[in-house]
């Protein structure tokens, strides 16, 4: 948790070692990478690792050390331009599907430039008397947010990358054998019709696009207990409903012919047996964990062949809110997991996948982004997008809440994302 005292220069130095924790636990997630695998980039949509550790420190020169800290020195004037990634506001921006492209600067010079950025933050950090405390207090704890939101796209990415190397190297070991856990049956559970707050409420740190608070009328829906399985999954493409134009919108069907998709991502079958690519390398698949890397055009598919829907953000908001859900700071496990029948209702709500909902994402009413480059965190990207709700095996343990607003392309799989139905009563 990050801790910090507002308008006053007796400020708490918690904000300091989360700091330093931080940039330890982003060095932590690249350990059994080789020097080889720091340029990958395998799409335009992802990045090299080495990148996302350059962009991390970019935005806390950028935003903190050059507008406050009068003795900081840039490592290199171009590493403004490099590593920017869509602030227009601060300056132009390097070809994003270039990035692969960039061999210097090494990463040794890379590392030397997270030091750099890293030995004045923390001097600034320990300046309590200085004139923007409370400023820099309030920069430190997004970028803090904006890093862990990069360690998530690291494994993201690093995954996508890996794919495709017929050696399926793995970024993590498979935990020691456990008990086999077991499966909760599906069912639903009914919500009364209600007048839900909408939007982030508390002391704590939220994103811009959480808020304003606002009242939303949700008419009664059901729920579903637990995300869709890998067997469930496999039944619809038995069903041949990959195949079946009434099931998808016209937009997926264009862009299930385009890719010829029968699959979810990271499938493969051979002879009778799937498997599945994971970040311990290629497994079998197993039938109960949760579907992912399915795509919304696949789950809107999905829940239309079973008759079903999925929830709107709102409804998943008020799930939470109405059952007290919180995510539980758990570990980083590289894989959806298993839940077991502990006699809890609704589960995997965080810390699994990230949940579809059929909610474009848009501003909530009353929404203003911030002034300047750093308003263009969130808002700017309010079109074209669905709203994803909870967190992922891969989300840093603490980054997420029950207001949290992911979002993502109809036609992004890369992401660890999975499937969640509801349905009208």
């Amino acid at each position: 948790m990050i801790v910090t005292k507002n308008k006053t220069t007796n400020v708490d130095m918690s904000i300091l070692t989360t700091y330093q924790n931080l940039r330890q636990a982003t060095l932590a997630l690249c350990e059994s990478l080789d020097i080889e695998d720091y340029g990958l980039q395998a799409m335009p949509d992802v990045s090299p690792p080495k990148w996302h550790l350059a962009h991390t420190s970019w935005f806390f020169e950028t935003f903190i050390l050059k507008p406050f800290d009068k003795e900081y020195r840039p490592l290199h004037p171009v590493y403004e331009y490099m590593f920017n990634s869509y602030y227009h506001g601060v300056g132009d921006q390097y070809p994003r599907a270039q990035r692969g492209l960039l061999s210097r600067p090494t990463l040794p010079e890379i590392l030397e430039y997270r030091a750099h950025v890293d030995e004045a933050m923390i001097r600034l950090l320990a300046h309590e008397n200085h004139e923007a405390r409370d400023t820099i207090l309030q920069r430190c704890v997004l970028g803090v947010q904006h890093e862990q939101q990069h360690q998530e796209l690291m494994c993201t990415d690093i995954k996508y990358n890996f794919s495709f190397n017929p050696l399926h190297p793995a970024l993590g070991k498979i935990p020691g054998a456990a008990q086999k856990a077991t499966l909760l049956p599906l069912t639903y559970r009914e919500f009364d019709a209600s007048d839900a707050r909408m939007g982030y409420e508390g002391g704590g740190f939220h994103f811009d696009n959480e808020s304003p608070i606002h009242t939303f009328h949700l008419p009664a829906f059901r729920f579903a207990n637990r995300l869709i399985t890998n067997a469930e999954f496999r039944e619809f493409m038995q069903a041949d409903g990959y195949n079946e134009p009434g099931l998808w919108l016209s937009d997926g069907w264009v862009w299930k012919q385009a890719n010829h998709a029968k699959h979810p991502y990271y499938w493969v079958q051979q002879d009778d047996d799937w498997f599945e690519y994971t970040l311990y390398g290629r497994c079998p698949l197993d039938p109960d964990q949760p579907v992912s890397h399915v795509n919304y055009y696949e789950a809107d598919a999905y829940a239309r062949w079973c008759g079903k829907r999925l929830p709107s953000e709102q409804e998943w908001e008020a799930v939470c809110q109405q059952l007290l859900l919180e995510p539980a700071h758990s570990p980083v496990t590289l894989h959806p997991c298993v839940v077991v029948d502990d006699g809890v209702d609704i589960v995997q709500m965080f810390g699994s996948l990230w949940q579809w909902t059929r909610s474009a994402y848009s501003a909530y009413p009353g929404y203003r982004p911030a002034e300047g480059a750093i308003g263009e965190y969130n808002g700017k990207f309010m079109c074209n997008q669905m709203v994803l709700r909870g967190s992922s095996c891969v989300t840093p343990p603490g980054h997420a809440r029950a207001s949290y607003r992911n979002f993502f392309y109809p036609k992004d799989q890369w992401q660890f994302t999975g499937i969640r139905l509801a349905d009208d009563p």
